[in-house]
């Protein structure tokens, strides 16, 4: 059920709504000053006067206070909308709330043209849209932060993908250097690479190289070994390589023991390896005079 309050803000928004939208787009302008490259002035008018659209109605319905009611959907959801686009164009979380919080100057000029009058009623209608304001563009803070976070973790399994690389490096021969730090969540991700690197390529040696691995603790090795089980479980042998010796020292005062898996201090001894393994070998020409 509606209320004097809200009747009265929409019908100022109603009746003064192309000089609050131009006076909101001027306030607007001068917040972005330095962002005028991200949006266009057609676009930012288009969104100030498409919630302008949604926003006077949902204000006549009575609901100043709770912006979840079903009333303020359309606002909400087009105020999500506005917050997702400017989170992936570069805008932080103030620049984006300032497009709800900008919108309170020309609303309150022609609010207390009004009722400069009546002291009381001004006052309680001040507040009943600032609550009501400061609620919305909070919200856009909300959904700006999970957009962003979206846009962060998607870039992280990016990143992971490019960091567990598989190298095709002779027929049924494919390798997979590592570098940086191994995890639960790179390990699973590069038991998934070699293992379709595998299937794809027919392959039957997988070559790991830790080299650029600065340490090798219990946990590391674990998800060594794992790797290596999964891949003979696909027919394929896998030989680990880039065993230098300081992780060799470490890995003995550990306890740690790879058993059967075949282990090489370089790339170089495991590429050999293979090649004897697939019944190849490799010769050094002598330079033609």
């Amino acid at each position: 059920m509606s209320d004097p309050t809200s009747n009265h803000i929409a019908d100022i928004l109603a009746r003064y709504e192309q000089p609050i939208l131009e006076e909101w787009l001027r306030e607007q302008s001068a917040a972005l000053s330095a962002r005028r490259d991200l949006i266009s002035d057609a676009d930012l008018r288009r969104q100030s006067a498409e919630f302008l659209a949604l926003f006077t109605p949902a204000c006549r319905s009575g609901s100043l206070t709770d912006i979840t009611a079903p009333e303020w959907q359309q606002s909400c959801n087009f105020l999500g909308d506005v917050s997702r686009s400017r989170a992936t164009q570069g805008f932080s979380p103030s620049e984006t709330a300032t497009f709800v919080f900008s919108l309170k100057q020309p609303f309150f000029f022609h609010l207390r043209q009004e009722l400069g009058t009546d002291a009381a009623t001004l006052a309680e209608e001040m507040w009943s849209a600032t609550v009501l304001l400061d609620k919305l563009g909070l919200y856009t803070t909300e959904v700006h932060q999970k957009a962003r976070e979206q846009v962060i973790k998607r870039q992280q399994a990016e990143m992971l993908e490019l960091s567990t690389p598989v190298v095709k490096l002779w027929d049924g021969i494919i390798a997979m250097p590592l570098i940086g730090t191994l995890d639960s969540g790179r390990a699973n991700i590069m038991m998934e690479n070699l293992l379709q690197s595998i299937v794809d390529t027919g392959s039957g040696i997988a070559i790991v190289d830790i080299t650029g691995v600065p340490t090798v603790d219990t946990l590391v090795a674990q998800y060594l070994l794992k790797t290596v089980s999964a891949a003979r479980l696909m027919g394929a042998e896998c030989i680990i390589s880039g065993i230098r010796p300081q992780i060799a020292q470490t890995m003995v005062q550990l306890g740690v023991e790879f058993g059967t898996v075949v282990t090489k201090a370089s790339l170089a001894d495991a590429l050999a390896y293979a090649f004897r393994q697939i019944g190849c070998s490799v010769a050094r020409q002598t330079p033609r005079a």
